[in-house]
């Protein structure tokens, strides 16, 4: 036993004189990034308020197939042009030519006395991006205030035209001063109900840029507001649809949403 011992002692590797090297930290893995949510899908009915540039309406025509978009400006046709100039028209020239509709002058607060939109069916998801009035006042209160006009003003005119399972979509930025418009508060007035809120990420839409209300500015201005966090807001009548019992998201008697409808990110 004790020569078998010695053997195994003998064969046994020596010991490097030089010092052991320390073991590089791991950096903590960063979460998988979350499929970002689509809330609406390529088939549905959508009206969209308050386009600046035309750009998120051509995004979702080319990159999600949407083929029943009615796209609208508070703008006039000479007054987007100008604003947004060269894009705008470009943007306004491939819906057209896709067959889609685009309506100049339509007011956000006054979606249900528009004869072209009250004309035709109803909409399956109507879209409001960064709803804003404008520097109308420094006054930050003021400023909330009218803020949150435009959006219950919004809420009442885009109900009638929205279908009995339909919904609507308001995006903000996030933090202040767009958190003081308590925009679910606003919903629940006008007889909505907030069915669910996730991160929105623009790059879900590839070519799309966020205008601003004054139109290009030379040099590109100094931030981009497709770059800030944003978040969606979904509401729906109150007693319409469906809800998944225990998820939070919402599902439809005839179809069912996709993309991301259960991610962690989503908010009740």
């Amino acid at each position: 036993m004790a020569k078998h011992k010695k053997r195994k002692l003998q064969n046994a590797p020596k010991k490097s004189s030089k010092p052991a090297m320390k073991a590089t930290p791991q950096k903590p893995s960063k979460p998988p990034k979350l499929a970002p949510t689509i809330p609406f899908q390529a088939e549905d009915r959508i009206l969209l308020v308050g386009e600046g540039d035309f750009s998120f309406a051509k995004s979702i025509v080319e990159e999600h197939g949407c083929c029943d978009v009615t796209a609208t400006c508070f703008d006039s046709q000479t007054e987007l042009f100008e604003k947004y100039q060269p894009q705008g028209e470009e943007h306004v020239k491939y819906l057209e030519d896709e067959g889609q509709t685009v309506l100049y002058g339509v007011d956000a607060r006054k979606l249900d006395n528009n004869k072209s939109l009250k004309k035709g069916a109803l909409f399956e998801v109507i879209l409001f991006n960064f709803p804003h009035v404008g520097g109308k006042s420094t006054d930050v209160n003021r400023q909330v205030r009218f803020n949150q006009e435009l959006l219950v003003s919004f809420f009442r005119a885009a109900t009638p035209l929205l279908s009995p399972t339909g919904t609507i979509v308001v995006t903000l930025f996030e933090g202040e001063p767009y958190t003081l418009w308590n925009i679910r508060d606003l919903g629940r007035h006008t007889g909505l109900e907030v069915v669910r809120s996730f991160k929105f990420q623009a790059e879900a839409y590839p070519g799309y840029s966020h205008s601003r209300t004054l139109g290009n500015i030379e040099g590109g201005g100094g931030w981009k507001g497709e770059d800030r966090d944003s978040r969606s807001y979904v509401f729906r009548k109150k007693g319409g649809g469906d809800l998944q019992a225990g998820t939070g998201a919402e599902v439809h008697a005839k179809r069912k949403r996709s993309g991301g409808d259960e991610s962690s990110d989503e908010d009740d």
